[in-house]
């Protein structure tokens, strides 16, 4: 299966699916941060080169409801508009299976309410971080993980020049559950820990 994760520069999308045999390509501006296969460049370049299933992670700079209090200025100038045209173009591609992710954002209310929101507690990591999916053609993603220490740690980062990509990294254990269940045998639900045990 020809895979595009488009807007990641960590590469861990991309991996989960290029360990379990697929040909995936991660796509961003930034150069990837894990050697593999990367464009950089505008993901409008390589759109419409025959992908089977997209992962995309357009930018919430402009988005996020956390950042609401510059949401006027973003109207005024047309920054949010840009940034929910750039999510139509994802939705709109040639591409029979696609996973838009972002957090809690104004595309509910402009375009269409996520079909899921996930945690990252819910993959194995003790944070909390509300994630929303936006899917065409694939079926939720199930919890593979859940624990306990659920902090928003990602929020409590101290100010930096990196703090951005730290914040908008794709958590390993929800990656490794889209490679898996998207691209591969199912993971057993962390709603059944019997199963879970059994699995482990």
């Amino acid at each position: 299966m020809r895979v595009l994760v488009a807007c990641e520069y960590s590469g861990r999308v991309r991996d989960a699916f290029r360990s379990r045999g697929h040909d995936a390509m991660s796509c961003d501006l930034l150069p990837t941060e894990v050697s593999g296969p990367h464009y950089q460049g505008p993901v409008e370049d390589v759109l419409h080169d025959g992908w089977d299933l997209m992962i995309a992670h357009p930018p919430c700079t402009h988005l996020a409801v956390s950042g609401s209090r510059h949401f006027p200025e973003k109207i005024a100038d047309g920054r949010q508009a840009a940034a929910l045209n750039f999510v139509r173009l994802l939705m709109d591609a040639p591409i029979d299976r696609w996973c838009i992710e972002n957090p809690v954002s104004v595309i509910s209310s402009a375009i269409r309410p996520p079909d899921q929101i996930v945690q990252p507690w819910e993959y194995g990591h003790g944070e909390v971080k509300a994630t929303c999916l936006w899917l065409h053609n694939l079926p939720k993603l199930r919890p593979t993980n859940c624990v306990e220490g659920r902090e928003p740690k990602v929020h409590m980062m101290p100010p930096g020049p990196d703090r951005w990509k730290e914040r908008s990294r794709t958590f390993e254990g929800v990656a490794e559950a889209m490679g898996a269940q998207w691209g591969g045998r199912m993971l057993p639900s962390c709603t059944n820990q019997l199963d879970l045990l059994a699995y482990a």
